[in-house]
């Protein structure tokens, strides 16, 4: 028996002394849990606002980058519908020089 045990004890040891490989992930990660981002709801759905008006400054200056671009709706969640209806109200607001079209230098 004492000759099992001995025996067994290299094997463990040098199993163990090998480095064990991880799966990474598709970038070269850790392949850990993947981080649940929770659904964007539409603002003008919600608060139930039909017409967007192009003289709300302060409302289209949400939807505009520093840049003077108009942020796409996968980072702001506005519905399709309501995204057309923003930019159309953000190039009128443009065109009446209340919103700049580019930023300043």
């Amino acid at each position: 028996m004492a000759e099992e045990t001995n025996q067994q004890a290299p094997e463990s040891g040098a199993s163990s002394s090998q480095p064990t490989s991880r799966p990474s992930g598709p970038r070269g990660g850790s392949g850990g849990r993947k981080f649940f981002r929770r659904k964007k709801v539409c603002k003008f759905c919600t608060e139930k606002i039909d017409a967007i008006p192009y003289r709300d400054v302060r409302l289209l200056q949400q939807f505009v980058a520093e840049r003077g671009k108009i942020v796409p709706r996968r980072l702001t969640g506005v519905c399709t519908t309501h995204q057309r209806r923003l930019t159309r109200a953000i190039k009128q607001a443009r065109n009446i020089a209340l919103l700049p079209f580019a930023a300043r230098y």
